[in-house]
């Protein structure tokens, strides 16, 4: 489920050359998400290391992170 997240947020992607020759990407769905590098292969790849670590701070701070192609990663509570 994990993995089918990542590849659906990473297909949301929206990718741009900046007036520095940069590359920036961004996935709209997903606030605060969004990477910079030299180059496109390396922009893609810092993405998704950001976009790993995005999930996984917001489980840990209890966040609701968006539903991607119907994939949910909310958190079930126990019935106490």
């Amino acid at each position: 489920m994990l993995t089918e997240y990542i590849q659906a947020a990473l297909h949301r992607a929206n990718y741009e050359i900046l007036e520095d020759g940069t590359f920036y990407a961004e996935v709209p769905e997903l606030q605060g998400l969004y990477a910079n590098a030299s180059t496109l292969e390396v922009c893609r790849e810092e993405l998704k290391q950001s976009l790993e670590e995005w999930i996984i701070l917001g489980l840990q701070l209890g966040h609701n992170l968006p539903e991607l192609d119907g994939i949910s990663l909310a958190l079930k509570k126990d019935a106490a």
